[in-house]
């Protein structure tokens, strides 16, 4: 355990503002850097930071407890003599003072300041989105309303295939649901993946008795008959009747506290690689952030584990002193009825699909290339490979398609001889 004997900053305030993953690695990372001064968290929410993924998983089907989502245990921060001040609201930034100011009307003095304020859930905006009933899941509380819903022979409606929806269709079905997804696109993951894995996410579902329609779009709900349930309709005529409706359509970055506050906000609060804004006093990370990555060579917002986790840890290490940019390729994975999917690189596009094994078969393999080079791609049930996969992408690589597509060819020994 990192004890407060440093020395480094000691007179220093570092407000963490956010009280997501970023915002406990980032605090840890600060302790384990040096960094003596104070640190004081600004939580909106009544819990100690958290881990999000398990809200759409392991919280949701019931089988993890609810302090397994804590980063730290809580009595460590009073240990490492960081002051937590929970369930308040951040209002405003007093950049000429160097000032947060809180809903109750305190303030707390900065020598420097980290947003870690991530996202919130898009939420549906057709008529009816706001009945009892209809539910997003991107924290504790919502996580825990919607699995009261989630009793063996309820009706749940998931609007969006993405990768919380598909995540929460599956635990449903796990838990005895019904299950309908709609989705506005003509695959599951159409905004992240090509159609061929798409496929294979919408036969595995199927495969687990849920109903998926396709091109279809939802057009408002209402209650249901006597005022029981809900019912949803959509734009081909359709009409569902169920007990609950669940929105995952992506997320919105928090970027309002940034915004008011005159900082520089592009999709997300734009930062360089080492998590500076526009102001050198403040840095962001986490899901709020649109970051330049050294690697692709441009700014992009990501929300991922990995990014809130080593984003935050870089841009603490840069507050503290440090000179170590974050630079990494994006990844990210899903688990659904027993398939383990990764999947890596941040491509804006791709004009050549290869699979590596039968597409979709378990253990299998995709790569994504623009003109001829490795943008991005995908592991199912074979995730030791993964490794190989990034440093393919970091090196922008030209590898031959065939090579690529020969499970015979060693991964490794293409990745490490690839120009």
């Amino acid at each position: 355990m990192v004890t407060l004997t440093h020395k480094q900053g000691g007179d220093k305030t570092f407000v963490v503002v956010g009280g997501g993953h970023a915002a406990g690695r980032a605090i840890e990372a600060l302790r384990e850097s040096g960094f003596g001064g104070r640190i004081v968290l600004i939580g909106e929410e009544p819990s100690p930071p958290y881990e999000r993924p398990p809200l759409s998983k392991d919280l949701l089907s019931g089988k993890a407890a609810l302090d397994s989502l804590w980063v730290r245990p809580q009595d460590w921060y009073a240990q490492q003599g960081i002051e937590l001040l929970l369930g308040q609201r951040a209002d405003a930034i007093d950049r000429k003072a160097a000032r947060v100011l809180l809903a109750d009307g305190r303030s707390v003095a900065y020598d420097r300041l980290l947003l870690t304020t991530g996202a919130r859930a898009r939420p549906l905006t057709v008529e009816g989105a706001d009945l009892p009933g209809v539910h997003a899941v991107r924290t504790i509380a919502d996580a825990l309303a919607l699995r009261e819903r989630l009793w063996p022979g309820a009706r749940l409606l998931v609007v969006g295939a993405g990768f919380i929806g598909l995540e929460v269709a599956a635990v449903a079905r796990e838990r005895g649901c019904e299950v309908t997804v709609i989705e506005a696109a003509a695959h599951p993951l159409g905004r992240v993946a090509p159609a061929s894995v798409g496929t294979m996410f919408a036969e595995l579902h199927r495969s687990f008795g849920a109903m998926l329609r396709m091109d279809t779009v939802l057009t408002r709900i209402a209650r249901g008959p006597d005022g029981r349930g809900l019912v949803a309709f959509t734009a081909d005529g359709f009409e569902w009747q169920g007990d609950a409706v669940v929105a995952g359509i992506g997320s919105v970055p928090n970027t309002e506290l940034a915004a008011a506050a005159g900082l520089a906000v592009d999709n997300g609060v734009r930062t360089d690689e080492y998590g500076r804004t526009s102001d050198p006093a403040i840095y962001a990370a986490g899901d709020v952030t649109s970051h330049f990555n050294p690697l692709l060579g441009r700014h992009l917002r990501l929300e991922t584990w990995q990014n809130a986790q080593n984003q935050a840890i870089a841009v603490a290490r840069a507050m503290a002193g440090g000179d170590q940019p974050h630079a990494e390729v994006p990844w990210f994975w899903t688990d659904q009825h027993g398939i383990n999917f990764q999947s890596a690189g941040a491509p804006l596009g791709w004009d050549e699909v290869l699979w590596r094994g039968d597409p979709g078969a378990r253990p299998s393999m995709v790569f994504y290339r623009q003109d001829g080079i490795v943008v991005g791609g995908a592991t199912i049930n074979q995730g030791r490979l993964m490794r190989h996969l990034k440093q393919l992408i970091a090196r922008r690589a030209r590898v031959d398609g065939a090579l690529l597509q020969d499970p015979s060819s060693p991964l490794d020994r293409i990745a490490n001889s690839a120009p």
